[in-house]
Formats: C-alpha cells, structure tokens, sequence
C-alpha cells in the first residue's frame, strides 16, 4: 500500500457519506472467463455493494460491458444506490433505467467489414467477435496462442479503426473497437464532478478498482483528483496478465476475491 493510498483509504473511512467509489467489472467483480457470456460476478459482489451503496456519496460500476449485461451478470438489480456506467460511460443505468446514445455510424461499417479483415489478416481459429452495439471486440483468448494471434491483428485492426472513426482500446487479449473520446477516466471525473455539484463540495476521497490496460485511464482520473486536493486509492484486481496496472497502484489484491474482501473491509477497518 502506498502512502497515498493509505490516505485516500482513511479519507473513505473517517467519511464516507461523501466518497466516491467506482469499480470495473470484468476482472475486478467478476473472473475472467473464456466465454464472455458465461461470465458472472463473484458471488460476494452483489451483497458488499448493497451494504456499501447506503453508506457512500456515490457507488458505480464503470465497464466497457453493454450497462443492462452488467447489472445482469452482476445480479445488481437489487442494489438500490448502484449506478452502472456502461459501454465507458456511454450508457447509465440507475434504478431499473437506462439511458443510451444511438451507435455511431462508424460501428455499422466496422460490423460490415470487420469479418472480411479479420480473414485477410489470417485470423486463427479460436478468434471471435462480441458485438456490444456500441462496440465490437476481437477476442483471441480461445487461440492456441493468445497473445500472437492478438500481436498478429494489431495493426490491421488499427486500420479499420482509422478509417471507420473508431477508437481501439487493447485488454486482456481482446481489442475493441469503440467510439473515440469516452473511457473510464472521464466516466469516474464525471462522476465526481456531479457529486460535487450536487452536494456543493468535492467528495472525501475517490477510489477506482479495476484490472486491464483500459483501467488505465481511470488511475490517470484518481491521479488528477489527488493533485486538486482529493484523496485517492487506485486498487488493481491483480492477475498474471496485464502487469501495468499493478506498477501503478496504491493496492494490488489478488484477483476477484481480494476486491470483493476489500469491499467487506472498506468500512469497518
């Protein structure tokens, strides 16, 4: 735990009816799993979040998953207090309701053209593609080689990007094509900002847990608070994957069980 860290986490505790706490889902609340579909949240996730929600100025979720498969897989839909910022911030959901922007155009021609790329490049068996309507994501994880095959459509995936408008966010053996100019680093400062502007004050402390590259962006928020004043905690759901997010965390934990046992912890020392 950095020194740092170790502050924010006592800013959150000394008051938390003004902290702000976000937290990914994939990776973070729930295993990665083969099958995207297949994925479900840590069975401990759902009860913490309920017993934290009442008790923080504001509790999100912040996943690059469509808002309504979060709170689905998640089980949240009991979770009064949760807001779920779906699709990086695109889409919300708070309290059975979801609020969403039509796809951008870049999308449908990406969708019409990405299995004609993905065949030229030689794609191996085992890469497949998950359509979230806002977003479309490369998965090679069910490839011998995972990570050649993700080294190998890189660049040509690069491409389509440019020329369809898109943005290409890199993870843990997938690269999602999606709209430019939202992450989850502006999702967690918009967050912020509405607390503040609503209670009159900038939160207590900010935290944000996640555990893939597109985290990234949301430590760069914690960050950004921390220099305005605003103690932060930046956790990663440590994994034997993606190592950046660990070199720039105030607390590494282990996996989906250590941030649902940080969860149970939060409050209560």
């Amino acid at each position: 735990m950095t020194a740092v860290g170790a502050d924010g986490l006592d800013a959150i505790r000394t008051d938390p009816s003004r902290a702000v706490l976000g937290f990914d889902f994939d990776g973070t609340l729930a295993p990665i799993v083969d099958d995207p579909a297949a994925a479900r949240a840590h069975p401990g996730a759902a009860p913490a979040l309920a017993r934290l929600a009442p008790r923080v100025g504001a509790l999100a979720i912040i996943t690059g998953r469509p808002a309504r498969v979060a709170v689905e897989y998640g089980g949240f839909e009991g979770v009064d207090g949760l807001v779920v910022l779906g699709q990086y911030g695109l889409e919300r959901w708070e309290s059975g309701m979801l609020t969403e922007p039509d796809p951008p155009p870049g999308i449908a021609e990406a969708r019409a053209k990405l299995p004609g790329v993905l065949e030229a490049a030689g794609a191996p068996p085992g890469t497949f593609v998950e359509d979230k309507a806002h977003a479309l994501v490369v998965h090679t994880r069910r490839c011998a080689e995972p990570q050649v095959a993700l080294d190998r459509l890189r660049s040509i995936i690069a491409a389509l990007a440019e020329r369809t408008g898109l943005a290409v966010e890199p993870g843990r053996y997938v690269l999602e094509l999606r709209p430019p100019g939202v992450d989850k680093g502006r999702a967690l400062r918009s967050l912020a900002d509405a607390f503040a502007e609503k209670r009159g004050a900038p939160p207590s402390a900010v935290l944000f847990a996640g555990d893939d590259l597109g985290d990234l962006a949301a430590f760069d928020a914690v960050d950004a608070l921390r220099a305005e004043g605003v103690p932060g905690v930046a956790v990663c759901s440590g994994s034997n994957e993606v190592t950046e997010l660990a070199d720039r965390a105030d607390l590494v934990v282990d996996g989906p069980d250590g941030v649902v046992e940080l969860l149970g912890t939060l409050l209560d020392g």
